[in-house]
């Protein structure tokens, strides 16, 4: 690959916008030149779909743009399951979708299927097309249009097919949406209407069919591994959200609505304030509002009444709301795809509740009638939705080229003016500051991971051949660097910046307000805000391996600061390899160990080193019985961690302690509710075994055990974000970030003589990004958190060694930077219970 020399030219970044440099073609480039990198990443884009490939296995579906269409494939179609939830309702099963979409294609040349995923339960998902057929050359024209519009450059939009994404049954038992979507596709396959036939000729209307069949067949919210994949979109922990991301990513959507289920009257985004402040908003409101008002029109028009029907006319936050309902944080569906083109977005909510105690007490024939209501609605709400894109097509495709052209000519963020749209004023104004560039050193799996999750998100990354000083500060051969003169620039600093604390705006939010991969995912992401600085970089399309064994003789040690690296330490333990851990949180593992730890470092990427010395703590498999919620059971599993979940009821029926270690308790288990069979068996647990704790569940389950001595103070229960806190060279504290993330934040006051502070919330702030407000008798706020003690460790009279978490460490597998620390709590709490018990 050829060295590429980048430099940010003072002359050239203070053009206007839109205007070419005076000399086209300088000796040495500009950094981050929009046009040139996305010439380059054309010749990097077949490495880069195999990565994407390796970043995420169950992907083998990646859109082949060398195909024409109609794609005809015959799905295969998995058994019969009679137990489907859906059948209730009298909506189509799982079982039954693969052979209407093999029929649907059999009908004419408008539709195409394939499967582009698997959920977490191994059911297929399904993308449909619809569009007027295209030759093989036709397609690779579109996808050469389409390449162009991202790299922000005109095109003749009256040639570009407008791509629309309909999302459907994102939470699985909002069901609705599926039968909506196959509803609309036999509408659009079997038309004669000039109209329609008008439309396929100028769009392609992707249908993601179910987005989480896991959900459907079981009757519940989430997936089968238990996440709300409509907060999973940053983190994108699940195979479902991987392959929705990958979906947008490909045919970059001008429009896109995601289905869901149940307010009265039916709610049609735009959203009411805080808005994502790194959305080129003036472009996304005009277009949202004007499509939420003809898809208001649609559903009026069907006739539904509160009187007749129960359905009550549909409203849109943003014009009808306060608060409360926000497109802050780009971890919902249509929050995440503005940053991949889309110039609207929705979230449509149906009114007619089906779920929940209605499922169980309702009759099946008005669940039925109210399922009916709300498939016409979501269909309504289709239709209204491409007939916005038909006719205002060129406009759509010229705001997506806008949007893309301000990243890639680093513009400043753009203030929206106020009365844009009937309604909008101070109160929906939000903007950020973007960065020249962003510096991520390699620093070892940590680094891997952010940069790996960044290209699997569609940013550009460059790796720096040279050293180059930047910021007051040399960088070494190696450093990534994100060159905020990029298309999708909006999506590196989403996942970048800090963020910002947007309490004093709003009273309350609809979800989480802090994030931030650049602070809680391990790795340094410097913010480069120099006007000028040179950097000698080639593009990568994956992070360099980041694995290796020094070649010394003699006991190896291992860094235990990555969650790699506690994945890698419990593989070794697991074969039983004899590994000690050293006071500064080190593992050590025994030379007669080496090839093991070879394999460990070329399967997860860890280093080692040479051990300054060979003895330490004996540590052998952590087995955990986890009172806790499924995210939490995910990443501890995740960590290669054997886990049993327990619960009150499980119990109380009676458990065997004698194949654990450590009871982990933050959700569904009360001391005070165990009988006494119980409670005499996890008596006998706690005098040999150790406990981490975390939140409210764990809190009190410390105190009714009478475990370690402190008042657990909690915050207000909506509070959440990114938060600073100072650690202590304890066996949890030691190497831990100076970030953490909160959810309903707790801290521990009238700490008995046994109980050592791990981490602190910081004298200042704590709060970095998020939304934490006082409770209205002024308890709660970040103020009284201020120097407290966050993260505690002790040991009880009884001999448990105990470790009690105020922070939110494992919060929906996404602070991936902490979950060392919670590695460090268990392995401690086991170790030291059995070591110390006399």
């Amino acid at each position: 690959m050829r060295l590429r020399v980048l430099i940010p030219l003072l002359s050239v970044l203070l053009l206007p916008s839109g205007t070419a440099s005076a000399d086209p073609t300088p000796p040495v480039r500009d950094f981050g030149n929009g046009a040139d990198r996305n010439e380059e990443a054309a010749g990097v884009a077949e490495s880069k779909a195999k990565t994407l490939r390796e970043l995420a296995p169950e992907l083998s579906w990646h859109s082949d743009h060398g195909r024409g269409y109609p794609r005809r494939t015959t799905l295969p179609i998995p058994p019969e399951n009679p137990a489907d939830a859906s059948i209730k309702l009298g909506l189509i099963p799982h079982h039954a979708i693969a052979a209407k979409l093999n029929q649907l294609q059999a009908v004419g040349d408008r539709v195409s299927a394939e499967v582009v995923g698997r959920s977490a339960g191994g059911r297929d998902m399904y993308l449909v097309t619809v569009t007027a057929p295209e030759s093989a050359a036709e397609t690779r024209r579109q996808e050469q249009l389409r390449r162009q519009i991202e790299s922000g450059r005109a095109v003749q939009a009256r040639k570009y097919k407008a791509p629309v994404f309909v999302n459907g049954n994102i939470h699985g038992n909002e069901w609705e949406g599926t039968d909506a979507n196959l509803r609309v596709i036999e509408e659009l396959a079997t038309s004669t209407s000039p109209q329609i036939k008008d439309l396929l000729a100028h769009t392609r209307l992707y249908f993601n069919i179910t987005a989480n069949p896991d959900g459907r067949v079981l009757g519940q919210r989430p997936n089968g591994n238990g996440f709300d994949l409509n907060r999973d979109f940053v983190t994108a922990s699940q195979p479902e959200t991987r392959a929705m991301r990958q979906i947008m990513i490909d045919n970059q959507p001008v429009v896109m609505i995601d289905l869901h289920g149940y307010v009265n009257g039916t709610l049609v985004e735009p959203t009411t304030p805080p808005h994502g402040a790194n959305y080129e908003y003036d472009l996304f409101i005009r277009n949202a509002y004007a499509n939420a008002l003809g898809i208001e029109q649609a559903i009026l028009a069907l006739g539904y009444t509160p009187e007749k029907d129960g359905t009550f006319p549909p409203q849109i936050p943003f014009r009808d709301s306060a608060e409360g309902w926000d497109d802050w944080p780009p971890i919902f569906t249509p929050q995440y795809a503005p940053f991949h083109g889309a110039v609207a977005s929705h979230t449509i909510e149906f009114p007619m509740r089906v779920n929940g105690s209605d499922y169980t007490t309702q009759p099946v024939a008005e669940l039925q009638r109210r399922s009916r209501i709300n498939v016409d609605i979501a269909s309504a709400a289709i239709r209204a939705t491409y007939t916005f894109v038909q006719n205002n097509r060129e406009k759509l495709v010229g705001d997506q080229v806008e949007m893309f052209r301000r990243g890639a000519a680093g513009e400043p963020s753009k203030q929206v003016p106020l009365g844009i749209v009937p309604g909008f004023g101070p109160e929906d104004v939000y903007n950020t500051t973007y960065p020249r560039a962003y510096a991520v050193p390699a620093t070892g799996p940590s680094a891997a991971r952010l940069v790996d999750h960044l290209i699997a998100n569609d940013v550009k990354v460059d790796k720096a051949v040279l050293p180059f000083r930047a910021g007051g500060r040399t960088y070494p051969p190696g450093t990534y660097v994100v060159d905020m003169r990029q298309p999708k620039r909006g999506m590196a600093n989403v996942m970048l910046e800090a963020g910002a604390d947007i309490s004093p705006r709003v009273d309350a939010m609809y979800d989480i307000s802090g994030w931030s991969h650049g602070l809680l995912w391990g790795a340094t992401a410097d913010p480069i805000t120099d006007r000028r600085f040179h950097v000698a970089a080639v593009p990568v399309s994956a992070a360099s391996p980041t694995g290796s064994v020094p070649h010394s003789s003699g006991p190896l040690a291992l860094k235990v600061d990555d969650a790699k690296a506690v994945r890698a330490l419990n593989d070794l333990l697991g074969q039983g390899v004899a590994v000690t851990l050293a006071a500064d949180g080190v593992a050590i593992v025994p030379a007669s160990a080496r090839e093991a730890a070879r394999t460990a470092a070329d399967r997860y990427g860890v280093p080692f080193t040479k051990a300054p010395q060979a003895s330490g703590t004996p540590l052998s498999s952590v087995r955990i019985a986890a009172a806790a919620s499924a995210d939490e059971l995910f990443t501890l599993r995740e960590l290669g961690f054997a886990v049993t979940p327990v619960s009150t009821a499980v119990l109380n029926a009676g458990f065997d302690w004698s194949g654990t270690d450590v009871l982990f308790v933050s959700s569904g288990l009360s001391y005070g509710a165990l009988n006494p069979a119980a409670r005499t068996a996890i008596e006998a647990f706690m005098a040999r075994g150790g406990v981490v704790t975390r939140g409210g569940t764990g809190a009190n389950f410390n105190a009714a055990a009478g475990l370690l001595t402190v008042t657990a103070v909690a915050g207000r229960g909506d509070a959440n974000g990114v938060v600073t806190v100072s650690s202590t060279t304890g066996p949890v504290g030691t190497g831990s970030p100076a970030h953490s993330f909160v959810y309903s934040p707790r801290w521990f006051t009238a700490l008995g003589p046994e109980v050592k502070v791990e981490q602190s919330y910081t004298a200042e702030g704590p709060l970095v990004a998020g939304h934490w407000r006082a409770n209205a008798d002024g308890t709660g706020g970040p103020e009284a958190a201020r120097g407290q003690a966050a993260v505690v460790s002790g040991r009880d009279e009884r001999g448990a060694a105990v470790v009690l978490f105020g922070t939110e460490p494992m919060f929906r597998n996404h602070p991936k930077g902490l979950f060392p620390q919670v590695a460090r709590a268990l392995f401690w709490t086991a170790s030291s219970a059995k070591v110390l018990t006399p």
